[in-house]
């Protein structure tokens, strides 16, 4: 007896014999092809949303960095790959990747699935890359930031791109100067930069006399330097930053196990 969708529907309405071939349908086919399979690609599905939506928020995230992070760039000393298009770009490719892992469950296509677990791997190895090279690198990288400051401030008001970003830096953070307003000014005045003064009205090259020096609050600027801010900025969310990496690494090599479990099963069903 051929059993297909067809002869059930016969069966169940035409005669009494119904519960016999969803029996015989259950033996045939098993347990697997009914119910675990169906909970698979329901699982990987999922996952493929999941992922889908990260890679459409890695994206976002890019486009806003590059909007507003571009000019803190170039206060770095040291140059690496511009940190917002590797966002864009990641992003693209791992929506896109989401998209395909989602066609590839719906359409039941095994060649499909091969690659987006592939894609996966690749991804989670390129993750965990970019993640220690930032881990055993960031002395470096943190110094680089520092003696980039450092330039920014002596070369202020003679590089317009160098101060303009120094200012942007200095009015988010409300900090001055890379490690404090006081640092190479030994004079008895010194002139600073709007952006260093918390109110800015009459503060633009502002000469001080010494006598304020020992109270920087009275004289309306910002106490700390922008490296100290950005260096506690990143320890304080360095246990957030560390457990998001964790997690989308566990949650790719589930992605990696289903798209596997899933590939094989199909081809233990069909084959």
């Amino acid at each position: 007896m051929c059993l297909n969708a067809s002869n059930v529907h016969y069966a169940c309405i035409h005669s009494k014999k119904c519960w016999v071939v969803l029996t015989q349908l259950w033996v045939k086919y098993g347990l697997t092809q009914l119910l675990v399979m169906p909970l698979l690609r329901l699982a990987l599905l999922i996952f493929s949303f999941l992922f889908w939506a990260a890679g459409l928020a890695i994206f976002t995230l890019g486009v806003w960095a590059q909007a507003s992070l571009s000019d803190y760039m170039l206060l770095s000393a040291n140059r690496y790959p511009n940190a917002p298009i590797i966002l864009l770009g990641t992003g693209a490719a791992v929506t896109a990747w989401g998209f395909l892992g989602c066609l590839g469950v719906a359409a039941k296509l095994p060649y499909l699935l091969r690659a987006y677990g592939f894609f996966q791997l690749a991804t989670l190895m390129g993750g965990l890359a970019v993640s220690l090279s930032g881990l055993f690198y960031r002395e470096d990288i943190a110094e680089g930031f520092r003696s980039g400051l450092k330039k920014a401030v002596l070369v202020y008001g003679e590089d317009e791109g160098h101060a303009d970003a120094l200012d942007s830096l200095q009015r988010a953070l409300e900090c001055c100067g890379a490690e404090g307003w006081r640092l190479g000014n030994d004079s008895s005045t010194v002139s600073l930069p709007d952006s260093c003064c918390i109110k800015r009205k009459g503060c633009r090259n502002r000469l001080l006399p010494k006598s304020v020096f020992s109270d920087i609050e009275l004289a309306g600027i910002h106490a700390y330097g922008c490296f100290r801010k950005v260096f506690s900025l990143v320890n304080d969310n360095i246990f957030h930053i560390a457990a998001t990496v964790l997690g989308l690494a566990f949650t790719q090599v589930a992605g990696i196990a289903l798209a596997c479990l899933v590939k094989n099963v199909h081809y233990l069903i069909y084959n």
